[in-house]
């Protein structure tokens, strides 16, 4: 227990002083890829630099005069665009993803400035300043240990895991080496406080630090991508093959169509052709066919993926922050969506996490409802003990710092006039609480102004839970303040009562013994004090829509198991399921326990060893496991977790081990998480359907149109114009969509799901295949070409920009069959994502505007009015076309596909 009243700390006037002197303790921002670095690697990309030297030989050919210098100057003109427009919104994401997590996980520290003990950011800490460090504080600088005693972990500085154990330093001490991690006075920035408690004295900020020298090296470590992206990478790669095939079958039937078509099949007529006499007409012809398959494999490769993750977590980042959600890795967003079992603290999570005492019990069991009605003698005991066993001080609000969440709760039993009249004691031995021991202790030599109820100098306090006590004691302290003999069952049936009722009790004793390492044998109670930790009034709610979800939520608690069981009991979790207690999951083997999983509601007395075996056996259930947890404990069990959900009030060993911080501590923001996990899956398949639709349909009018006679049904041009459009606007059309509460009434992703599902499968091959079908029909039907007359004749011209138009809104159309796909109701909460509808909108407008000024690059000529609504409702088809093919596989489909349509009509 560490003694605060002697630390003052800087004044304001000091803390200037000493910012101006030795700098803040920021660090410098890492080193990001700048924008104009992003392009460079861009154009670096080897499909790039092929169509950048496809651009150069055509450049060298319209110089030669065999081809149009526009057609040179449009091809670069697309690539530069789309090259640029990706470039600048991957790198306007990355940034809006990167300010919003730095803003969301800045750490406070406790420091003592004009004697007050205070929460700053850490940022805003300076040398001399004296921090208040406890289990699971991130160390915010580097300096000496004035007090207290700490086991830290440095494996952030030196890879080494073992905790070191620090001792404060002597007076004026200064260390001959300020960079050696196993001096056990000094303390390092970014080390982990693992147990213990400690003023450190800060001598070093910013930059200057051990971490802050090493801050570059770490800013440059890549992180490795997740599973989502590695799958969809694959994904990527799979399409690439198939443009790569593609662009080949297309180049052959592109020169079969000019060697041997054009040519009426005359072996003769080919022979002339490819005659020395006519290469210039066969060179040409090979130049535009490799351009073609190179136009073709850009157009096939998907490269809008990645920046479709970018953007899809970027545009959720905000609001999962609304929602006091913070993702630390986007595996763990995207693999919450998956869960099946969630394991999840009481304490702060399902409750309000605020302690509020409402009972004492003394050992006659006698029971009084506040400290003033407690007698006089007892009172001074119960006050003393209190007092005197906890490092908790008023800050400079009055509010209760430092210590752990009972020891306040305690504290706050006592009127706070007396918290500032502490006595002058010398703490000889400590033991601080943990969830393994599940008591505390403090051996105490009391120097003057003994209390009454003391027999000698020295005394041990304990507290902790009763039945870990309890067996212990032998006498009790009555109304006067005197040991008395102490009958333990009337005391416990009393504990089991209010436990009933989900009161929380913790038992205080002391001892005359010496505090050895376990709880003195002849201890004499103090008393018992009741508190009670509200149940959040949306937990209940939050739990009925998780279990809606599919998930199994487990509540886990270290109280005993009737309290446990009461609180469970108001928040429907039990409801004829297995309550378990740490000794009961101990006493079964793995089998048993894995048999019995599917029934487990509650785990009472638990034990963090506990966490981490339940982890490991739900996996081996291929069950995908999410578990919270806000203690140095916990870290083992969130790390081992498919998702690990740590608490924003928590320890920040707790937060490095976990993959979603949920700020609030509330398990209803846990929900949010797994909404939009599903939401974000979700997002990504539609633009995957999207996108691929669009490949397979172009891939298919380009392969036909040479046979059909048409050498470009699109140009090279208009290729690139698609590949800009269909890309970069569907990622960010796609990527608002809207977190549904409907998505909670499905089951489940399974984990080793595909991305392309069947059903997805079916849109991009039926409506690929539509679109093609309509586009070559258009070519080859004269009474579409008749549509587009002008002076008597049909004009060739006006057809084939009507044409490129028709491709474009067939496929802007089809974004909205893609949008909603397992409903006929097109607008399905459509302005809930406003984003879709600027850019489905967009697209129409910039192509009817290019179309205007586009001329000889685009191959486009002005269309009249009568022209453009026959284009708009020839393009609408797909739109019926495809609620046919919903309706078609809903007939077939399954019963969660109609339980998510029942879903759907519900809300």
């Amino acid at each position: 227990m560490v003694k605060f009243q002697d630390i003052h700390g800087l004044s304001d006037s000091e803390v200037e002083e000493a910012r101006k002197k030795h700098g803040t303790n920021q660090l410098p921002p890492p080193e990001v890829e700048s924008f104009f670095d992003k392009l460079k690697e861009n154009f670096e990309d080897p499909l790039i630099r092929i169509l950048l030297v496809a651009l150069g030989i055509t450049v060298g050919l319209a110089f030669l005069g065999y081809t149009d210098w526009i057609e040179g100057f449009g091809i670069f003109v697309a690539v530069f665009l789309a090259t640029f427009l990706s470039t600048w919104s991957e790198y306007k994401n990355e940034n809006s993803f990167r300010d919003l997590q730095e803003q969301a996980s800045r750490i406070q520290s406790t420091v003592f400035r004009n004697g007050k003990a205070i929460k700053i950011l850490a940022n805003d800490i300076v040398v001399g300043d004296y921090v208040l460090l406890q289990a699971g504080d991130k160390v915010p600088a580097d300096g000496i240990l004035y007090k207290g005693e700490l086991l830290v972990n440095q494996a952030s500085l030196n890879g080494e895991q073992d905790p070191v154990r620090k001792i404060p330093a002597k007076k004026d001490y200064q260390a001959p080496d300020k960079t050696d991690f196993l001096d056990q006075y000094l303390l390092f920035r970014d080390s982990l406080v693992d147990d213990g408690e400690g003023i450190l004295r800060v001598e070093t900020v910013g930059e200057s630090t051990c971490y802050g020298e090493l801050a570059k090296e770490l800013a440059d470590t890549e992180e490795r991508d997740s599973p989502l992206k590695v799958k969809l990478n694959d994904l990527a790669d799979g399409v690439a093959k198939f443009g790569y095939t593609g662009a080949t079958l297309i180049a052959i039937s592109f020169l079969f169509k000019q060697f041997v078509m054009d040519q009426k099949y005359s072996l003769e007529a080919i022979k002339t052709y490819l005659s020395m006499d006519n290469w210039h007409a066969a060179f040409h012809d090979v130049v535009t066919c490799l351009i073609l398959a190179i136009i073709v494999i850009v157009v096939a490769v998907p490269e809008g993926l990645p920046m479709m993750i970018a953007i899809v977590l970027s545009l959720n980042m905000r609001k999962l922050l609304k929602a006091n959600v913070l993702v630390r890795k986007l595996l763990g967003i995207e693999t919450a969506g998956s869960l099946n079992i969630l394991f999840v603290d009481k304490t702060g999570t399902l409750t309000k996490g605020i302690f509020e005492p409402h009972m004492f019990i003394a050992g006659d069991v006698k029971s009084y409802a506040k400290t003033e009605n407690v007698p006089a003698e007892l009172n001074n005991a119960l006050t003393f003990c209190l007092r005197e066993s906890t490092s908790v001080v008023l800050g400079g609000e009055g509010q209760l710092i430092g210590g752990n969440a009972s020891d306040r709760a305690l504290l706050s039993f006592v009127p706070k006039d007396s918290l500032k009249h502490k006595s002058d004691t010398s703490t000889i031995k400590e033991i601080l609480f943990n969830s393994v021991r599940k008591f505390s202790a403090v051996h105490l030599r009391v120097n003057k102004d003994k209390p009454r109820f003391m027999t000698g100098n020295d005394i041990t306090i304990v507290k902790g839970a009763p039945d870990i006590l309890l067996p212990s004691c032998k006498t009790y302290y009555d109304e006067s303040g005197k040991a008395q003999p102490i009958k333990i069952d009337p005391l416990t049936r009393e504990m089991n009562k209010i436990s009933e009722n989900g009161t929380r009790v913790i038992a205080i004793a002391t001892s005359s013994s010496p505090l050895g390492e376990a709880i003195p044998s002849d201890l004499c109670l103090v008393g018992i004090i009741g508190i009670v930790d509200e149940i959040r009034k949306e937990s209940k709610p939050a739990i009925e829509l998780a279990q809606k979800a599919g998930i199994q939520v487990v509540m886990i608690t270290g109280d005993r198991k009737e309290t446990a069981v009461s609180v469970a009991d108001q928040l429907g979790l039990t409801k004829g399921k297995e309550v378990l207690t740490s000794a009961q999951l101990k006493n079964l083997s793995d089998a048993e326990l894995q048999a019995m999983i599917p029934n487990v509601s509650v785990i009472a007395r638990a034990l963090p060893t506990d966490k981490s075996r339940l982890v490991r056996v739900c996996q081996e259930l291929n069950l995908v496991v999410g578990m919270t947890g806000d203690g140095v404990n916990d870290s083992s069990a969130l790390l081992k977790a498919d998702v690990g959900f740590a608490m924003g009030s928590g320890s920040e060993v707790a937060k490095e081990a976990s993959d979603i911080v949920i700020l609030d501590d509330n398990f209803y923001s846990i929900t949010q998480a797994v909404l939009f996990g599903r939401t974000i899956f979700k997002s990504i398949r539609k633009f995957i359907v999207f996108q691929s639709t669009v490949n397979a349909a172009s891939l298919l009018i380009v392969f036909v149109g040479p046979f059909l006679g048409i050498d470009f049904p699109l140009t090279l041009i208009q290729l690139l114009w698609v590949n800009l459009v269909m890309d970069t606007f569907a990622a960010m059309a796609f990527g608002g969509e809207p977190a549904l509460t409907r998505y909670m009434h499905e089951s489940p992703i399974p984990r080793d799901e595909k991305i392309i599902s069947m059903n997805m499968w079916s849109a991009i091959i039926v409506n690929g295949i539509f679109i093609a079908t309509l586009c070559i029909c258009s070519l080859t039907f004269p009474f579409a070409r008749a549509l587009f007359v002008r002076n008597g004749v049909p004009n060739e011209p006006a057809f084939l920009t009507a044409f490129f138009a028709f491709f474009i809104f067939q496929t802007a159309f089809n974004a909205f069959n893609v949008r909603t796909p397992n409903t006929i109701n097109l607008f399905d909460h459509i302005f809930e994502n406003r984003g879709f509808v600027l850019v489905i909108t967009l697209i129409f407008v910039v192509q009817v505007v290019f179309t205007y000024l586009g001329g000889r690059v685009l191959r486009t000529v002005a269309l009249t009015q009568n022209e453009w609504y026959i284009v708009l409702a020839a393009s609408s088809v797909i739109i019926p076309w495809d609620l046919i093919r919903k309706m078609v596989i809903g007939l077939f489909s399954s019963s969660p596909s109609k339980a998510a349509a029942k879903a759907q009509k519900s809300q």
